[in-house]
């Protein structure tokens, strides 16, 4: 059987750029294993499967090439960008039905597209000194006033500040380390950031890095910058007015540099009452998978 998988890169306009996903439509009649099986030979850090929901507009199933996963941003930004281009999807909002809930995701007029995540849940704070042990820097380039931390807005990562974006590109990661401590605190990974970034053109720039899920370093992580987005928030980090869209950088030390936006809604009591992580897309190609 010859599955088409479509492949697209993620939180960029050029195909030099972003974070690779593939795209599987019409995936109903595949079973887990073989959606499995189809990510492992794509080999991208996620791919997407589509097919019908009872309870939402689309229901959608994501894999590493090991696990699948509850949520994936930049495969949910690729899939509705796709969705758009192929005239399936209009501007508006739609109902996607994932393993972390039912979540919305809105196309806009200008093509970016949007995912809401789940609201923030903070979890236990992390020893420093294992976590610099295992990025091999020292401990005082961790930031000295803010917490590293396990947040979720779907997936659980350890939120890791670092004191300057400097730190951010001598980090040599001790893949192992990062796969034990992660396992450990059931979390996917590490979210390494830096407030600020060296052009000044963004909120934050980070590194992000998944062994445990066979992914060594990724170059654009929805999931996470929503995370960091109410990480900054909790923290008194971002800049007023909240209701701002703000840019993150990542993939610029993989030379995949991509782009992602995030804003967050507040309610009365200064909460958070939605997150939304989006961006565009670019279409690299259409290939073609085997299955015996």
């Amino acid at each position: 059987m010859e599955i088409e998988v479509i492949t697209l890169h993620a939180f960029s306009d050029i195909a030099e750029g972003g974070n690779p996903a593939g795209v599987v439509l019409q995936a109903e009649h595949l079973s887990a294993v073989q959606m499995q099986e189809i990510a492992r030979q794509v080999g991208f850090s996620e791919t997407a499967f589509v097919m019908p929901s009872d309870f939402a507009d689309y229901k959608v199933r994501f894999f590493t090439p090991n696990h699948e996963v509850d949520l994936c941003g930049h495969a949910t930004v690729a899939l509705f960008y796709l969705m758009k281009a192929e005239q399936m999807v209009d501007v508006g909002i739609y109902t996607l039905d994932t393993l972390a809930g039912i979540l919305e995701v809105t196309v806009e007029k200008s093509g970016e597209v949007y995912l809401s995540q789940t609201l923030p849940q903070f979890g236990e704070l992390v020893n420093r000194q294992d976590i610099a042990d295992s990025l091999q820097i020292l401990l005082q380039d961790l930031h000295p006033e803010l917490p590293v931390q396990i947040v979720s807005t779907g997936l659980r990562d350890i939120l890791i500040p670092v004191r300057h974006p400097d730190v951010l590109a001598v980090i040599n990661p001790d893949l192992r380390a990062i796969a034990d401590i992660s396992k450990a605190h059931q979390v996917v990974g590490y979210h390494v950031f830096a407030i600020g970034a060296q052009d000044n053109a963004a909120l934050a720039e980070c590194r992000n890095f998944a062994p445990l899920y066979d992914i060594p370093e990724e170059s654009a992580t929805g999931t996470s910058n929503g995370a960091l987005l109410c990480y900054l928030h909790k923290y008194e980090q971002l800049p007023a007015p909240h209701d701002q869209t703000f840019t993150i950088k990542q993939g610029y030390t993989m030379n995949r540099p991509s782009k992602i936006q995030g804003r967050i809604s507040l309610g009365n009591s200064n909460e958070i009452t939605q997150v939304q992580i989006g961006g565009v897309a670019v279409h690299i190609e259409n290939i073609q998978i085997h299955l015996s």
